[in-house]
């Protein structure tokens, strides 16, 4: 039998249906055969860490609802798994929206190959970027270097990114008998428990081997965290494309108005936390630039329009400098005398530095997958440039504990703030996590949340309880080396020895 009408739809980091321009062209083409392939192997050091793997099982369960049971789970390398995949069902084709990590282009670029040389068609969509990264470049066809004048020049002063497409209706799906043994058709309006939802077969590779056609269930990727820290994390998100409309609806009613400064203020709601959604295309960038446009057209706006250009510019740089995660793109700070410390290190992730804005952030990413952005740039200051301990230790564990843990985003933003990346923070700017949270949080709210054994403590000494007088801590309750800890170091003497390792760096590279 030719069932040359079908078309797999391959679901990466679109897990969404509305404005999805694969699904919307595969529904054009026929029957629809959506497909989420966990590929794991091609990342090597870069697979996902395990908030992100919580979230996607999360993300698969709710996808899965919203195609009424039709999404087929795989696991392998899927440069062999959809040409075998395409094979067995003589397709008519494959499409997919675009990712941009190194590999995954080389990967996608042998899938094509591979496709088209079996006859399949191969289409690749831009579903996750506002501006492609090729299509950016400066006069003499060079990349940017700079933020302001890629988002200005380059992107601004091109054509407005496309508008959202709506979500498909009446899609057709192709699934499978409870028998595996042929085509079996349904719609996007029929009841999931009508549709036949195939038992995974298995080949003498054992359990883990995703056997063609009908798949994996869910549980068999293996991909929810440990159950404790998962159940944590769990009780701050709605995950899925309906929570990320709900998270999107509530940030324009209650947050936007106040963006451009209240963005700054850890303890306040005034940013979005659309990251994760984003991240896992659960909303697409497009979503997120029209929705906020439509409000209206003011300074509060087109701030955030601007933090969605950050976004674009992490990947622009990742495209551009494919060892971006590894590698500093400034090259004179491959001499920087990092230190190996870690206890340090490890005070550093489980928040028990003794600096109770650094401690606050890092509770707050444990408990609940995610951290405040003034707060990361605080956090990771402290670490690079206080303790002097390399970026790649930092990047590695928020790519394991956020769950908007973006390979580009991530690797850009370290960079920036260990000042070897494009556009970076000068390296003297080292954020005084005391002063920071003076600033930005002065009733120390956010500290109170996540640093309790200190809430008794005054504001005037919340931020810095190593200079409150004895008789101040007992009142409080505070025993520092026993009830909270003693600073891991003194901040002025580490910045002051960050800025001498620095200037053994100056003169060239």
């Amino acid at each position: 039998m030719r069932m040359n009408d079908v078309v797999i739809c391959w679901f990466r980091q679109d897990l969404r249906l509305s404005d999805n321009p694969a699904l919307t062209a595969a529904r054009e083409r026929g029957r629809v055969l959506p497909v989420y392939i966990l590929d794991d192997g091609n990342a090597g050091e870069f697979a996902m860490g395990a908030a992100s793997r919580w979230w996607l099982h999360r993300s698969l369960e709710s996808l899965g609802r919203s195609l009424n049971g039709a999404l087929r789970l795989y696991r392998g390398d899927a440069s062999s798994v959809l040409p075998e995949l395409a094979e067995c069902l003589d397709v008519r084709g494959v499409y997919w929206n675009r990712c941009y990590e190194p590999w995954r282009i080389e990967r996608d670029a042998r899938i094509k190959e591979r496709l088209g040389a079996a006859g399949v068609e191969a289409r690749s969509f831009n579903g996750s970027l506002l501006w492609e990264p090729w299509t950016v470049c400066k006069g003499d066809g060079a990349p940017y270097w700079v933020f302001t004048p890629y988002y200005r020049r380059g992107c601004l002063g091109r054509e407005p990114p496309r508008a959202p497409l709506p979500a498909p209706g009446g899609l057709e799906f192709f699934t499978f008998t409870d028998e595996g043994a042929g085509p079996a058709g349904g719609t996007a309006g029929t009841a999931a428990g009508e549709l036949e939802l195939g038992r995974p077969r298995r080949t003498a590779e054992g359990p883990g081997k995703s056997g063609l056609p009908g798949g994996l269930e869910l549980e068999e990727l293996g991909l929810p965290a440990e159950e404790g820290w998962a159940e944590k994390i769990a009780s701050h998100w709605t995950v899925g494309e309906e929570g990320a409309r709900r998270r999107l609806e509530a940030f324009i009613e209650e947050g936007l108005g106040h963006y451009q400064g209240g963005r700054d203020l850890p303890d306040k709601p005034y940013v979005s936390r659309m990251s994760p959604h984003l991240h896992f295309g659960e909303v697409s960038p497009n979503q997120l630039w029209y929705a906020v446009r439509g409000t209206g057209d003011d300074e509060h706006i087109d701030h955030y329009c601007s933090e969605l250009g950050w976004r674009e510019f992490s990947y622009y740089q990742l495209y551009h400098h494919p060892d971006l995660p590894r590698v500093n793109l400034q090259a004179k700070f491959n001499r920087y005398p990092w230190r190996d410390n870690a206890e340090a290190l490890e005070a550093w992730k489980r928040g028990r530095t003794g600096i109770p804005l650094v401690d606050a952030g890092m509770r707050e990413l444990w408990r609940t997958g995610y951290m405040h952005n003034r707060v990361r740039m605080v956090v990771a200051s402290f670490l690079v440039k206080n303790l002097g301990i390399h970026w790649h230790r930092g990047e590695e564990w928020f790519r394991d504990t956020l769950v908007d843990a973006d390979l580009a985003s991530n690797s850009a933003g370290w960079q920036w703030v260990a000042g070897c990346g494009a556009d970076a923070a000068p390296f003297f700017r080292i954020f005084n996590p005391v002063l920071q949270g003076r600033k930005f949080d002065p009733e120390g709210r956010y500290i109170r949340r996540f640093v309790p054994e200190i809430a008794s403590l005054p504001a005037k000494h919340l931020f810095d309880p190593w200079n409150a007088p004895p008789g101040v801590l007992d009142e409080a309750g505070i025993e520092l080396g026993v009830t909270y800890p003693r600073p891991l170091i003194d901040l002025g003497e580490s910045r002051r020895a960050a800025l001498a390792a620095y200037s053994g760096l100056r003169g060239g590279d």
